[in-house]
């Protein structure tokens, strides 16, 4: 019955063929019984789990069943193992992925590559998730769970931080009672990094967008959906990357401000027509200073490069014992895998820039968060020296540093210092100069004092450290790899390239228990991290065609996580 209905229905001819091979693989033990109810979950052999789409419950086989419309490309299918198989009562539809390829020349201006971050084999059996954990899986939001079910989208999943394995709504607690006195004791907010893709580079850049419909990449369909995704994931803090000036000036900043953003801005030095941009919603905070962050330096040949950054000094708007304040940074460091040196010196004068600006009254810092696309993976060295604070880089190769390629071409080792003197920041990631001012007072009193026979003291050389060190001590938000199968996480995904670029870091406070180990003495206060918006697979993606696409219209994902702060 069942051959008959795919060798005579009128199902498109690739579809009819899917259903002969898909027979042809069954064996006695996978008969299915015609005529019955079924709700089934379909997957590839060996590999799972995957990204699900419902299927209508319960199904008639014999006469109602239709294949999803999701299929694609045809040849994905052709050759494969199918097993029918778990007949429950809730179903689901599980696509196979293309593989993402990364060989070819590099593209000129921006590239992703697929470096070191492989796809690890998932294991046969999927993993049931226990609802008594304390991740707890739900979809985004009401109008969200509409939006997420429109063919073409996959669902992402807010991931919530427990205690006591009892589940928290992050987006109930907008809809709470705020006038008892729980809920004055705590400040609540959320924040957002997302690169959105300029128009100019999308288009200087198109051989990475091979994979894209034409009308899908012009910039008056790709900003509705933008701003779309903003709106509904509500952010208090958005740190977006990638923002074309005259997009930003003619109706970005507009379209941010009518939903209560304050917006700052900073475009990217020389002739770059995009930059960063930081917007806070004025209802939640206000803003106590603002710090444009160009990296570029004229008088030293190192940082010759046009990225930027942005710190803010934001001012909570809640009753509290302190004038407490949070310190938001947001950059996007230079692409290129092979100038290790420079990514690492651009993230230093970052450094350098929250430090002048976050240390408080009692000699700490105020809670931290930094965001952006730092074109480095998770597990390279620059990843690890935002995390652990520290780096020994001697001997480590520049191509190394942001571990995009794994194979990276030449052998060229960082110099001990990997910046010059004149820079005027130290291997702490501070500014010295007033740290000099005070060495020269204290030398110039050395010499008054010194008597006149007195013999002259030689002082060799002190060994140049090749260590850096910063004293933020951050925890990531994500964990970049699926829980349950250690399949890697992505933020971006093209033609040429899927992996994690794309970071939100933040100062734990010492009862964050999402916070990584070595971190709990960071901060007397800080913040708890209470939930996230859960990234996708690369497989996750291309079941959508990768990124951009109908519904998404960066090649990024946008991170969004939800902090308490803690106070002293």
């Amino acid at each position: 019955m069942l051959k008959y209905y795919l060798r005579h229905s009128m199902l498109p001819r690739h579809v009819q063929r899917l259903g002969r091979d898909w027979i042809a693989h069954w064996n006695g033990s996978q008969v299915l019984t015609l005529n019955s109810p079924v709700s089934s979950c379909v997957r590839w052999a060996g590999h799972s789990p995957w990204a699900s789409f419902p299927l209508p419950v319960p199904v008639d086989f014999s006469a109602n069943w239709r294949l999803p419309p999701f299929f694609g490309p045809w040849r994905q299918f052709q050759n494969s193992n199918w097993q029918l198989e778990n007949f429950t009562q809730s179903s689901c539809f599980h696509l196979p992925y293309p593989s993402m390829k990364s060989e070819g020349e590099e593209p000129s201006t921006k590239k992703r590559r697929l470096g070191s971050q492989c796809d690890t084999s998932a294991p046969e059996e999927e993993t049931r998730v226990s609802n008594e954990k304390e991740a707890l899986c739900l979809s985004v939001a009401g109008d969200g769970e509409k939006h997420s079910s429109k063919k073409g989208t996959v669902k992402r999943h807010w991931e919530y931080f427990c205690q006591h394995s009892r589940p928290m709504k992050i987006l109930e607690k907008k809809e709470t009672d705020q006038s008892n006195t729980e809920s004055e004791a705590k400040f609540d907010f959320t924040v957002m990094s997302y690169n959105i893709l300029s128009q100019n580079l999308l288009e200087d850049n198109s051989h990475l967008y091979k994979h894209c419909r034409q009308r899908l990449l012009i910039w008056t369909y790709r900003f509705p959906n933008i701003l779309q995704e903003i709106k509904q994931l509500d952010a208090d803090v958005l740190c977006l990357q990638e923002v074309q000036e005259d997009h930003y000036r003619t109706e970005i900043k507009s379209s941010l401000e009518s939903l209560g953003y304050h917006c700052e801005y900073k475009m990217r030095t020389g002739r770059k027509p995009d930059g960063c941009a930081t917007c806070f919603k004025t209802s939640k905070f206000s803003l106590i200073s603002s710090k444009p962050v160009e990296f570029f330096r004229r008088d030293i040949p190192l940082l010759d490069r046009d990225n930027v950054g942005l710190v803010l000094l934001l001012q909570p708007k809640f009753h509290c014992k302190t004038n407490a304040a949070i310190c938001i940074a947001n950059t996007h460091l230079l692409y290129n895998p092979r100038r290790g040196d420079i990514k690492l010196t651009q993230l230093a004068i970052l450094l350098a820039e929250i430090a002048s600006v976050a240390p408080q009254k009692d000699g700490t810092f105020c809670p931290i968060i930094l965001c952006g696309d730092f074109n480095s993976v998770p597990g390279s060295p620059l990843y690890r020296f935002i995390k652990e604070g520290k780096l020994n880089y001697e001997g480590l190769a520049i191509g190394k540093v942001s571990g995009q390629e794994q194979f990276p071409r030449g052998q060229r080792i960082l110099p001990i210092p990997i910046w010059p003197k004149k820079l005027g920041i130290s291997q702490n990631c501070v500014y010295e100069i007033k740290q000099q001012q005070k060495e020269e007072k204290a030398g110039e009193k050395l010499e008054a004092a010194k008597p006149d026979n007195a013999q002259e003291i030689v002082i060799a050389p002190e060994k140049l450290s090749s260590k850096l060190q910063h004293h933020f001590k951050l925890s990531s938000v994500y964990s970049h790899y699926v829980p349950e199968t250690g399949i890697p996480e992505v933020t971006t995904c093209h033609s040429r390239s899927a992996v994690t670029v794309d970071y939100i870091f933040y100062s734990a406070a010492n009862d964050d228990t999402a916070a990584q180990p070595g971190t709990e003495d960071s901060f007397c206060g800080g913040l708890k991290l209470l939930g996230r918006l859960a990234l996708l697979t690369e497989k996750d993606i291309w079941t959508v065609n990768g990124l951009p696409n109908e519904n998404n219209s960066s090649d990024h994902l946008p991170l969004l996580a939800e902090f308490r702060l803690i106070e002293h």
